[in-house]
């Protein structure tokens, strides 16, 4: 696999890593581990059906090709020609050659100095790549870390509010919370738990007395310490 180039930092933030480069590199790294969960083996391996294996997932000897994991490779695969288009189409330059997808990634990762002049294009990049990022660790097993933060919710007034850093939501986590909406489908449904997405966090650190910016240092924090738990692999 060629080395990444370097990434570009925030122009509001020099010190940190943009959060594009920060996704299209989790991607880069993961996704060639797609194919090896492809692969039947003798040995026990992840599978839909039977036994306990990485992040939880069922193992069985000699396992099948499993659809998911092919499904996956499909949809990212799609995505990252797509992404790269759009990106060249924006920027003007000419259209991008054929290439493996870490190729594509890698060229992407090396426009992103001209995507940050383009706030809707950044923005446009920084959802894509997060969305597939977040896809391919998922086929892979990996679950998602809530972060504590401050505040009660204010609903059931309980410490009980989490940052999803992957799914950008904050969720009240107390089984026992209703919001006044009757419509809301934390009242609907006994398995939904009521949140707040990215867009409705400044209404939500008003309304708990809460802190926006730790909200925000929650999200953002947890695309740093992706990119250095999956450096470390």
């Amino acid at each position: 696999m060629p080395d990444q180039p370097n990434r570009p930092n925030r122009p509001d933030r020099p010190d940190r890593p943009d959060p594009a480069g920060v996704w299209l590199g989790i991607l880069l790294r993961q996704f060639p581990e797609l194919s090896q969960e492809l692969a039947p083996s003798r040995t026990a391996r992840p599978s839909l059906t039977g036994g306990g294996g990485r992040g939880g997932r069922p193992t069985a000897p000699g396992a099948p090709i499993r659809l998911f994991i092919s499904d996956t490779i499909r949809d990212i695969t799609d995505g990252v020609v797509e992404l790269e288009e759009a990106v060249c189409e924006k920027l003007r330059v000419p259209r991008p050659q054929r290439g493996t997808v870490e190729q594509r990634l890698t060229r992407l990762l090396g426009l992103l100095d001209r995507v940050s002049a383009q706030p809707v294009l950044a923005e446009h990049v920084r959802g894509e790549a997060r969305r597939m990022a977040r896809r391919c660790s998922l086929a892979l097993g990996d679950a998602e870390t809530p972060v504590r933060v401050s505040g009660r919710c204010q609903y059931c007034d309980s410490v009980s509010l989490r940052v999803f850093p992957h799914r950008e939501t904050v969720l009240c986590v107390n089984p026992g919370c209703r919001c006044a909406d009757p419509a809301c489908t934390c009242r609907t449904d006994a398995r939904h738990r009521h949140s707040w997405v990215r867009a409705e966090w400044q209404q939500l650190a008003e309304a708990t007395d809460g802190d926006l910016a730790e909200l925000t240092a929650a999200q953002d924090g947890a695309e740093d310490e992706g990119t250095t738990t999956e450096g470390s692999r």
